[in-house]
């Protein structure tokens, strides 16, 4: 009895393992990674094991096993026969909205939770939103509850005063940046809900699509929507010194978002101290894995130059793996050509041109800088928005 019992499991393991290999269900239905070694016996997907974990939240709908170390009965690999992760998405994707954000292995814990939850326990995908959020203060650092107001139509965050936690480690967490008068505004919120933060998140970039939907009416979303959110190419830590190269070297929190690198006294800061244009080699920039030997100071042994045709900016990292990360992106920034009206000075929000590389010329026309979009009386354009949700996430 026992043997047949162990050839029962043998045999249902081989299966499940048959079932993993068929087109669809080779990657987690939750996140895409490679090679699910997990699956949900009552929601019938493979998942992998991250995603297993979220799944434990919600065991009232899905309850999880290994696909190579649990036992399985044969009804419940029939169950996984039946359904698989194609008719699953079927099933609990059939209308999510071209804005919303589907997050990948790679994302925070947030954003796939969240995205979990609002499949299999709900279906809410919002385009308006209205409701508190706590907000950083610009000057003082503190986070106080202010009311924010998303308006679809006109394309315009909003948020009112008057209506403690430390920081925007916060697992809930939102970083709305844009740009007045061409110079970095970053904006710090959070909620105590993780649901409430994402469906914020989502209901940003829902606005944003309308806007250019209505910027760009012959334009498909397949063009649109890789527009709506981005991340920072690379954040972190190094060291810097002044323009004359005798200053001391002081730490700043650098972050790279596109060919803008910018550079803050403390990650949270609302405005950047300073910015660094990244240009293309054939407009006489460069990258140097080395300081010039007249420079002095104590600094960290992993020196990186920056040559621009007005300065060298010089910095440090206190690790060479930093040094070698930060030295990719620059080396990738300034061997891409740039666009004409990078070469200009401008920085353009056209909505088909992505990385330097230029769309279909129909659109290239209606580019428009990004300082035309910015509203007055405190709104802002949701056209020049980023947000960082989980901390690092932007748009």
């Amino acid at each position: 009895m026992a043997t047949d019992e162990k050839e029962k499991e043998k045999e249902n393991r081989r299966r499940l393992g048959q079932l993993v290999d068929q087109p669809g269900n080779e990657a987690c239905v939750d996140c895409g990674a490679p090679d699910p070694t997990w699956a949900s016996y009552t929601l019938g997907v493979f998942v992998c094991q991250s995603c297993s974990g979220l799944h434990r939240n919600i065991t009232h709908i899905s309850k999880v096993k290994s696909v190579l170390l649990d036992p399985w009965s044969d009804s419940e690999v029939e169950f996984m026969a039946s359904r698989g992760n194609s008719k699953a998405k079927a099933k609990y994707e059939p209308s999510v909205p071209a804005f919303y954000y589907r997050p990948t292995h790679t994302d925070c814990t947030l954003l796939r939770e969240q995205w979990i939850r609002a499949r299999y326990e709900r279906n809410e995908f919002v385009c308006y939103r209205e409701g508190s959020l706590w907000k950083r203060g610009k000057d003082n650092g503190q986070y106080l509850s202010r009311k924010f107001i998303l308006s679809e139509r006109e394309g315009v965050l909003k948020y009112f005063n008057k209506h403690d936690p430390t920081k925007i480690g916060h697992a809930h967490g939102l970083q709305i940046t844009y740009l007045n008068d061409n110079s970095t505004r970053n904006i710090f919120v959070y909620h105590g809900d993780g649901k409430e933060m994402v469906d914020w998140f989502n209901a940003i970039r829902a606005a944003r699509l309308h806007y250019l939907q209505v910027a760009f009416p012959g334009a498909s979303n397949a063009d649109l929507v890789p527009q709506l959110t981005r991340n920072y190419i690379k954040e972190g830590l190094m060291v810097k010194t002044g323009p004359k190269h005798k200053e001391g070297f002081k730490k700043r929190w650098f972050t790279l978002d596109d060919r803008r690198l910018m550079y803050f006294k403390d990650p949270l800061d609302a405005n950047a101290r300073g910015e660094v244009f990244l240009g293309s080699k054939d407009s006489g920039y460069a990258i140097l894995a080395a300081l010039p030997l007249s420079v002095q100071g104590h600094r960290w042994p992993f020196e990186i130059a920056v040559l621009t045709p007005e300065r060298k900016f010089l910095f440090a990292c206190e690790t060479e793996e930093e040094q070698r990360d930060w030295l990719t992106v620059f080396d990738r920034a300034v061997n891409r050509p740039m666009l004409p009206q990078e070469r200009d000075g401008l920085l353009m929000d056209c909505c088909v041109q992505r990385q330097g590389v230029a769309g279909r010329g129909e659109y290239q026309t209606q580019a428009r800088t990004r300082k035309e979009l910015i509203g007055s009386n405190g709104s802002k354009h949701l056209a020049d928005t980023q947000a960082q949700a989980g901390v690092t996430h932007v748009i």
